[in-house]
């Protein structure tokens, strides 16, 4: 007997949601919010009132894909935290609400979790998923983590950013230089026109396997200023060259972590995954890194790098069959719970 999961994703501005069966991805339906772009960054209040207007639909065009009912369904999984409150507030709550009219159980799921284990997400009856254990490269907007992965309930993060994520970096550094939000988009397209040695950034020196962003977003800042102050069209002038140089310099950065983590953990295979996954020069330098040390890599498809249900369903799907179940008084979370 087949085991069906909804997912509800709605952490931040994308309302999603997706049905697995036995791990068999059978929709995945994405809600974006266009509505942040003019105020260069996500604001909460009107992505509340946007996940608000669209979680109903969303979720009924997953069920109609999937061909199923909710009486169909085994349980219901949901997006916890760490995310907005208030984004956060409406999954949950329509999550139990939907729970208690089918009389079917809840599953609350962590939202960097969900990132990890997207890699067992299945299209197919033939598709390989990784075997454990590995080591995730967890990038993203709000975070940058190194977690050595032995199970889908037992990860352990060996370093993750003191300051500012990867995908911040990228960015913010955009904002600086003009372009639309979200820039980490721009900045990937732009990096193939531009010349990566163009420029040199400052790199952080911290101990350990913990990252650290902020020092290069300084840099950055003050080589446009000071450059600007010579040629007022620098930027307008030198995008591409700008774009290649920062790329370059944050993959720099991940990768000599990761290589630390590798001979520590002495593991086989190396995953990667959230918003940042997704850009070209991050996916071309993990291939690498692993075909030089004969490492297997893990790299997700792009529809699975950003915040998706089908992600949440698949964690849910494993704490499913566990048994660990949510229950109806549990509040979400805004910042990671360790």
């Amino acid at each position: 007997m087949s085991t069906t999961i909804l997912g509800i994703e709605s952490s931040c501005d994308d309302t999603s949601a997706a049905v697995i069966s036995d791990g068999l991805l059978r929709s995945n339906v994405i809600a974006s919010q266009k509505v942040h772009e003019q105020f260069g960054g996500v604001v909460p209040e009107l992505a509340s009132r946007a996940h608000q207007q669209n979680i109903l639909p969303v979720v009924s065009e997953a069920l109609r894909q999937a061909g199923i009912s909710g009486s169909d369904l085994d349980a219901i999984a949901f997006t916890r935290g760490p995310g907005l409150l208030g984004s956060l507030l409406v999954g949950t709550s329509f999550a139990k609400g939907m729970a208690i009219g089918l009389d079917i159980p809840t599953v609350d799921v962590n939202h960097l979790h969900g990132h990890v284990l997207s890699h067992f997400i299945k299209e197919s009856e033939e598709q390989k998923i990784p075997e454990f254990p590995f080591i995730c490269l967890l990038i993203s907007g709000g975070n940058s983590q190194i977690i050595l992965v032995r199970s889908p309930f037992d990860m352990e993060i060996l370093g993750s950013t003191i300051d500012d994520a990867a995908g911040e970096a990228f960015d913010k550094c955009a904002k600086v230089m003009g372009l639309p939000y979200p820039g980490g988009p721009y900045i990937d397209r732009l990096a193939a026109e531009g010349d990566p040695e163009a420029f040199k950034f400052a790199k952080p020196h911290i101990q350990g396997l913990d990252y650290s962003f902020s020092g290069l977003k300084t840099s950055f800042l003050y080589t446009i200023r000071d450059n600007m102050k010579i040629d007022p069209d620098f930027v307008e002038n030198r995008k591409a060259d700008l774009a290649a140089s920062l790329q370059k310099t944050i993959i720099e950065i991940l990768i000599d972590k990761l290589s630390k983590a590798v001979r520590q953990t002495g593991v086989k295979a190396v995953a990667i995954g959230g918003g940042v996954s997704a850009n070209s020069g991050v996916r071309a330098a993990i291939q690498d890194f692993c075909d030089r040390r004969g490492l297997k890599a893990w790299i997700p498809k792009r529809s699975f790098t950003t915040d998706n249900a089908a992600m949440v369903a698949m964690a849910g799907y494993f704490k499913y069959l566990k048994g660990d179940f949510c229950r109806l008084d549990m509040p979400p979370y805004s910042k990671v719970e360790v």
